[in-house]
């Protein structure tokens, strides 16, 4: 099945949903807390996951199902150990194949083993066994913030105190500060060393008000690529002071991408709107170079080859290598050109980019896993077709 887009101009006036990041953390942390966090009915998939596995662990369920959300994976392995119920996670597409060792390595001698398949690459189904106890944790900093976080979130409810200590830079590092923010606001501090991180233990987490998350900046990316590619859409509830790192996407577009010329952009902390920049970066006139993105191989697909796939579907110039992704921008005046379905390998982040993308094509734009949007932002395309997009 795949989505037929008429190209045609959007405008219109959209309320971003919360941010995906806050909602998996503020839940962990209300469950914790007994306290509430708000929800919107018709919420992700990840989130629905992360309250299908908080509910599972609360009831002793032995199988609890993360379907293809690898925050809620990561938060929730070091929390199951920390309560020292043993569980086994499983999930589905890609996930299954998202790296764990870190945590195996990280948990070795301190209480708890995870177990996973006797197979390279395969991750789920993964047994944890035992109960974590206070001591040193070490973690790499550069193969997914979410470790660090599921740390943060866990340790507190150890008996003594813990050392985070990272063995390499830490990338992505606005989640973790997302992550302490949340904390913080359920009473939980942690403080900052010279190598990561002292977590006091004996912590409770409480709630004296509901916690209510702020707008999404991810998702409010692809608007503003929408924007700045000839759309008029107004954001109305865009974080004004915000610590989410994806909000400097519209810094990036008033400012690195301002001029003509080549420019190189170091993406390592900002990875999910690696292909709103991609895309933006085709009406730049100049080359432009996305680099350290290597992480991206590992998310729902292989994203730089999918935002490679993408754009060269819209016949757009671009190379790929397992680092960096370079755009041969044309010009704001620009009119793309599709060429067969654009292939959107289940990933919803590539469908949104496509779907702003298919604006500014010359004819009718096929879009495959259009459904894969549910992942993070249900109601993307009724607000797309609110604005005067054309869908069959």
């Amino acid at each position: 099945m795949a989505l037929h887009i008429l190209p045609t101009k959007l405008s219109g006036t959209v309320i971003v949903p919360p941010s995906k990041s806050l909602l998996h953390r503020g839940l962990i942390c209300s469950a914790l807390s007994g306290g509430q966090c708000f929800v919107p009915k018709n919420t992700s998939e990840d989130i629905k996951a992360t309250q299908r596995c908080l509910l599972g662990l609360a009831k002793g369920e032995p199988l609890l199902d993360c379907g293809e959300s690898g925050t809620t994976l990561r938060l929730m392995v070091p929390l199951a150990a920390a309560l020292g119920l043993p569980v086994c996670f499983g999930g589905r597409g890609r996930l299954p194949q998202r790296p764990m060792d870190e945590y195996a390595q990280a948990f070795d001698g301190n209480g708890a083993e995870l177990v996973m398949p006797d197979a390279e690459g395969v991750y789920l189904p993964l047994l944890v066994k035992g109960k974590l106890k206070p001591g040193t944790y070490k973690i790499p900093g550069n193969v997914s913030s979410q470790y660090i976080s599921g740390l943060l979130l866990a340790l507190p409810l150890l008996s003594g105190p813990s050392d985070i200590v990272l063995t390499s830079p830490l990338e992505s590092a606005s989640y973790v500060e997302l992550t302490l923010d949340v904390m913080r606001h359920f009473g939980v501090e942690v403080e900052r060393t010279e190598t990561g991180f002292h977590v006091a233990g004996s912590s409770r987490y409480t709630a004296t008000e509901p916690f209510i998350p702020e707008a999404d900046c991810s998702q409010a990316a692809f608007w503003q690529l929408a924007n700045y590619i000839g759309n008029e859409i107004t954001i109305s509830n865009l974080p004004r002071n915000t610590n989410q790192g994806d909000a400097v996407f519209g810094v990036i577009l008033d400012q690195a991408f301002r001029g003509d010329g080549e420019r190189h952009i170091d993406a390592k902390d900002i990875p999910d709107i690696v292909p709103a920049l991609a895309a933006a970066a085709v009406f730049r006139n100049g080359d432009t170079y996305l680099e350290n993105v290597g992480r991206l191989r590992l998310k729902e697909s292989d994203r730089i080859e999918s935002v490679c796939n993408m754009l060269s579907a819209f016949s757009v110039e671009v190379d790929c290598t397992d680092d960096s992704i370079i755009i041969y921008g044309t010009g704001m005046n620009t009119t793309l050109t599709p060429r067969g379905k654009v292939q959107s390998a289940n990933d919803h982040r590539i469908v949104m980019t496509a779907a702003i993308l298919a604006t500014r094509a010359a004819n009718e734009v096929v879009l495959t896993d259009e459904f894969a949007v549910n992942k993070s932002y249900p109601n993307f395309f009724e607000d797309y077709a609110t604005f005067g997009g054309m869908l069959q």
